[in-house]
């Protein structure tokens, strides 16, 4: 089952507005290379909500075959409409994926009982295992511990990202849900001590960044070694914050521009650049880090 430090991978986009595929084949190597566990594959820190359904697919399909087996990959399949949804989990289970990622529907405001209605028909589409994704910060719609529990029961889903920040949330799920169930913590702010409380990982925002770190303070903590778990996270924790300052993926696209990992910081409209007091202050945190000279 999923476990550790999967990355919230971002998509790269040229100054024209297309893929920029270059870059996607090396941020795929170099997280292999950095010892991260596993890849989301266009969920919402991919621009999901802006990418039209044929090139949402593409890029998942160029993911897999630049990943080529040697890690996990678990494609954004989440949408407010459930008919998109279910689309994209039928076509993207052609890719050869290992599990979807589907975001309670956003603006809608579906009741609980929709929610389960939704996330059913999702799970119908596919043998492929779904992680349910909670981030009402972004969706508005807070899906409930019981909804997730209800949720649960069915054979296909088989775990949840909780991004509430909240860990009175995951020991809740953990007293609702028994069996292998897997919980990931989609706060990169309180991402080690969700592990550390018995988390199995994290859907991390950071890891693109700083994707060695994130997978050593998962490996370390996974293992039951919090103190060393919680050294890798403490060198994080203002890089947590920064990359946040303005909405995800604004300032991660910003930062790995400045890497020279992307050739780009192109986003879909309706995001745009970041400010420059912004780009200022993410600049000086990738250097304090030793990101950038």
């Amino acid at each position: 089952m999923f476990k550790g430090s999967y990355v919230a991978l971002v998509t790269p986009l040229l100054a024209n507005g297309d893929i920029d595929n270059a870059s996607l084949e090396a941020l795929v190597q170099w997280h292999i290379e950095s010892g991260t566990h596993g890849i989301v594959a266009v969920g919402t820190t991919g621009e999901s909500a802006t990418l039209p359904m044929d090139e949402h697919i593409d890029v998942v399909r160029q993911i897999v075959h630049y990943a080529d087996g040697q890690v996990p990959i678990i494609a954004g399949s989440g949408a407010n409409s459930t008919e998109e949804a279910i689309f994209l989990t039928k076509e993207m289970a052609k890719l050869s994926v290992d599990g979807f990622l589907s975001v309670v529907p956003y603006y809608n405001k579906p009741q609980q009982r929709g929610i389960i209605a939704h996330f059913e028909a999702i799970a119908e589409a596919s043998d492929l295992p779904t992680i349910l994704y909670n981030v009402p910060s972004r969706t508005v719609t807070d899906m409930s511990t019981d909804t997730v529990a209800a949720l649960a029961k069915h054979p296909n889903i088989v775990g949840l990202k909780d991004a509430t920040g909240d860990l009175s949330r995951l020991a809740e799920t953990k007293q609702a849900v028994h069996g292998e169930f897997v919980n990931f913590s989609g706060d990169d702010a309180s991402g080690c001590e969700f592990m550390c409380n018995g988390g199995d990982g994290v859907i991390s925002v950071s890891a693109n960044i700083a994707p060695h770190s994130m997978a050593q303070m998962c490996k370390h903590a996974l293992a039951g070694d919090l103190s060393q778990a919680r050294e890798f996270d403490a060198v994080l924790t203002e890089l947590h914050h920064d990359l946040f300052i303005e909405p995800n993926p604004v300032i991660p696209k910003w930062a790995l521009f400045k890497m020279g990992r992307i050739n780009s910081p192109m986003l879909r409209l309706p995001m745009v650049l970041p400010e420059l007091n912004s780009q200022k202050q993410i600049e000086q945190r990738l250097f304090q880090l030793g990101l950038i000279r």
